[in-house]
């Protein structure tokens, strides 16, 4: 029993005897032969390296590993570096507990998951400005795309019948998003325009646009508002995929009037893991419960009026309703949105404050900085990401040597613009470590700069109601509260 494969990968010789017998054929090669047609199956043998014990491939993954460069990452783009506070790691991430358990689909004993994910949906709801979120999706890109098939799958009748097939997709968007939104575009027959939102004025063969907030250049429009009355007039629905910790300080998309307010929740304490997964969260009117994708978890009360959980409208997954599914999402990250939620439970209203304060102010410090050494800032009104413009002269290529020589990660968009964006792990140490990149490129040398809690945000982003309003936000804030709360779950 020592192998991996004789401990998890079945069934061995004896069983599948028996199982051939009850099929009615020899061996496996013949179940093959009558199942597989020929013309889809390979004709040779493939071409892979000898079996690896358990022992042999975690020796090989660690030398693979080892030969990874570690970089600090600026590229933002979704994703961001954050600290996982070590209760939810050892507590969540790393307890089978919480981490085997797919989909809590029976409520009866599955209440503390059921609540740990209602304590996500709260969260999103709150921060959204929305009456309604989901208990997570798979990733940003995809939740955006669900939006999208959402809203087309809501048209009313004599709009499918006059062939109003199109949507608008932001040119500032995310370029994975775009790219996924195409791709599920293309089989559904939706006509996708994608162009600048401050110039597109849509038409009755529109129903639905898509934009991005703060945007991939960092920026926090002022004409969001705008947009969104601007497409309602001609019933052409809104959704906005925001950036959710910018969301603790500016002014909540659905305050906007936006039908789907969607994104990742992978800077609520997820690792970046190389590109994924990370939760995503999809927030929505009530108008749209019926066609909202993926799972919902409601509050009810037993036979004996009894506070009780259960997971609600999750038939709408396609492993369940199959073609008649509302959404081909069949795994929520359930595990991560566990994650995230705690996130936010354990650092409260003040602690995440605290954080998007702090993040902001990061990227604040370097704009300042890199102005003063002769860059141009291309857009003022900021979260986390800066545009910067270089100076006459001075090239993104220049600036890639030193930076990746400074084991430092920027987004370059071409040969004279970039883009920083800050997370919650960069320290006033690296803040220094790039300035002093900024300053080497221009062959100047940057002022040491200190970290503060100042914001250039203007008032009008602001958002002024209060959220993680509810009392699970504001309870468990030391350390072995938080354990005591997950174990109780």
């Amino acid at each position: 029993m020592s192998a991996f494969s004789n401990r998890h990968i079945g069934p061995n010789a004896a069983e599948k005897t028996a199982m051939l017998e009850k099929i009615g054929v020899k061996s496996v090669e013949e179940l093959v032969d009558k199942t597989i047609p020929a013309h889809i199956r390979l004709k040779g043998e493939l071409n892979i390296d000898a079996a690896l014990t358990e022992e042999e491939y975690l020796a090989h993954a660690q030398e693979l590993a080892a030969k990874n460069q570690v970089f600090k990452s600026f590229i933002g783009l979704g994703y961001n570096e954050t600290i996982i506070p070590p209760v939810i790691q050892r507590n969540v991430l790393e307890n089978p507990g919480w981490y085997t358990a797919y989909t809590p689909y029976q409520a009866e004993i599955s209440q503390g998951r059921l609540e740990a994910l209602l304590n996500f949906q709260t969260m999103v709801m709150e921060l959204t400005g929305m009456e309604l979120a989901n208990a997570s999706l798979l990733d940003e890109s995809t939740a955006v795309a669900e939006a999208m098939i959402m809203f087309f799958n809501a048209r009313k009748r004599a709009d499918v019948k006059a062939g109003r097939n199109k949507c608008f997709v932001s040119e500032f968007s995310f370029p994975q998003t775009i790219d996924v939104v195409k791709g599920r575009a293309e089989n559904l027959g939706i006509e996708l325009v994608i162009g600048n939102p401050e110039t597109f004025e849509g038409d009755a063969t529109f129903f639905g646009a898509l934009v991005q907030y703060p945007d991939a250049l960092g920026r926090v429009k002022k004409n969001l508002e705008g947009f969104i009355s601007r497409m309602h007039a001609k019933d052409i629905k809104v959704s906005v995929a925001a950036d959710l910790l910018s969301l603790v300080l500016l002014k909540s998309p659905g305050s906007m009037g936006a039908d789907v307010v969607c994104g990742s929740t992978q800077r609520f304490g997820v690792p970046m893991g190389y590109g994924g997964p990370h939760a995503a969260y999809f927030a929505t009117k009530e108008d749209y419960k019926r066609h909202v994708p993926g799972r919902i978890i409601g509050v009810s009360k037993d036979v004996d009026d009894n506070v009780a959980l259960r997971m609600a409208l999750q038939t709408r997954e396609q492993h369940i309703k199959r073609d008649k599914a509302t959404s081909n999402i069949c795994t929520a990250q359930a595990l991560l949105a566990v994650m995230a939620s705690m996130y936010a439970v354990y650092h409260g209203p003040q602690g995440m404050r605290e954080i998007a304060t702090s993040v902001h102010n990061k990227a604040k410090k370097v704009a300042e900085g890199a102005v003063a050494l002769g860059y141009e800032l291309g857009y003022d009104q900021y979260f986390d990401t800066i545009w910067l413009k270089t100076p006459v002269g001075v090239m993104t290529h220049d600036i890639k040597k030193i930076a990746e020589a400074n084991k430092f990660n920027f987004r370059y968009i071409s040969g004279s613009e970039m883009t920083l964006s800050f997370g919650e792990r960069v320290t006033e140490t690296d803040i220094n470590g790039v300035l002093a990149v900024l300053a080497a490129a221009v062959k100047k040398n940057a002022t040491a700069t200190t970290l503060d809690t100042t914001i250039a945000l203007e008032d009008e982003f602001m958002r002024t109601d209060a959220v993680f309003t509810h009392e699970v936000f504001n309870k468990y804030h030391s350390e072995s509260k938080m354990m005591r709360y997950l174990k109780r779950l």
